[in-house]
């Protein structure tokens, strides 16, 4: 119980802030590790991930993961292809709203078609994720990159593991869905 107290006051008190401002750098792999991590939008959005994939695909939590960071390394090679993304930071804020809500409403067994929509939905929004830290990228951009995939992995594990010590508790699911939606309309309105 403790960690999901931990993991609810995380959820809702995360501040409105944007992790792309321009601020600090983006250059090499030890930035790329870290951004996931002191990036509200980034840490709320793949711990959602992580979640809904530990609540809805307990077998096969790796798909959420899998969709994710696929399509946010193709994300990257848009950029790098000098390909724009329109409101890439709308999107990016707009996907912890969405994953929030997908944790909060998906269950385990549901119909297949729901569950493939949600894998789609995932990796439409972590495009944005991927394009926006391509471009924000200076220096060794390859390793920002691989150091960013690997903090979106271990985030995504740490929501599964959250997932799996409250799976017992469907109330701890909405919870969970409803903080992490909520810090994301947050998010937008800072």
């Amino acid at each position: 119980m403790k960690k999901l107290a931990t993991a609810a006051i995380v959820a809702v008190v995360a501040g409105p802030a944007l992790a792309h401002t321009g601020a600090g750098e983006a250059n090499g792999f030890l930035h790329g590790l870290g951004h996931p991590v002191l990036g509200p939008d980034h840490l709320l959005a793949m711990l959602a991930v992580g979640l809904w994939s530990g609540f809805v695909l307990p077998r096969r939590f790796w798909a959420g993961a899998a969709a994710f960071i696929a399509a946010m390394a193709a994300g990257a090679g848009l950029s790098w292809a000098g390909i724009g993304y329109p409101m890439v930071e709308t999107a990016i804020v707009g996907s912890v709203v969405v994953f929030g809500l997908l944790t909060l409403v998906s269950r385990r067994g549901q119909r297949a078609g729901v569950t493939l929509a949600s894998l789609a939905a995932i990796a439409a929004f972590a495009s944005a994720h991927g394009h926006a830290h391509a471009t924000e990228a200076s220096g060794n951009a390859l390793a920002y990159l691989a150091g960013f995939l690997i903090s979106t992995a271990a985030l995504h594990l740490a929501g599964v593991g959250i997932a799996r010590a409250v799976a017992a508790q469907p109330a701890a699911q909405r919870a969970l869905g409803a903080g992490i939606a909520l810090s994301g309309l947050w998010l937008m309105a800072g």
